[in-house]
């Protein structure tokens, strides 16, 4: 696994880590105040980027471009303002909304853009933002 593939998978196994301490720390607690942010992170933050990161391994090349770097760098700092500003405002800092509201639209925006690389890579006339080279070169057995 390489570039863009792998920058998300390993964003993927760090989301896992906190959000699996996150869950484990409201079960020794018994406080589960912060479930949305919990919820937010196995499935926004581990479980979407892990998929991504297979697609942009399964589909490389998907992931030669820079619009698919600029996917993986929306995603990440949206990603770490969204959830880490929903676990400051679930505890209680109201202050921190705007950044909520922030992260969140920029997340969305990264989840557009993959949806515009991937069906236009998978659809499309090739690779977004790359000359179109000969398709039997990326064909591979599995």
């Amino acid at each position: 696994m390489h570039g863009v593939a792998r920058n998300f998978f390993a964003l993927a196994v760090v989301y896992a880590v906190v959000g699996m301490t996150l869950g484990l720390h409201m079960s020794i607690t018994k406080d589960h105040g912060q479930m949305p942010t919990h919820a937010h992170i196995m499935v926004a933050g581990w479980l979407m980027s892990a998929v991504v990161a297979f697609f942009y391994h399964l589909v490389p090349q998907a992931s030669r471009s820079w619009i698919a770097t600029a996917h993986f760098w929306l995603a990440a700092a949206s990603g770490i303002a969204l959830m880490g500003g929903l676990y400051l405002l679930l505890g209680g800092n109201e202050a921190v909304e705007p950044v909520v509201a922030l992260g969140s639209l920029g997340f969305y925006g990264a989840t557009l853009l993959f949806a515009f690389i991937a069906i236009r890579t998978l659809y499309g006339s090739g690779t977004v933002g790359v000359p179109v080279r000969d398709a039997s070169i990326e064909k591979r057995a599995y």
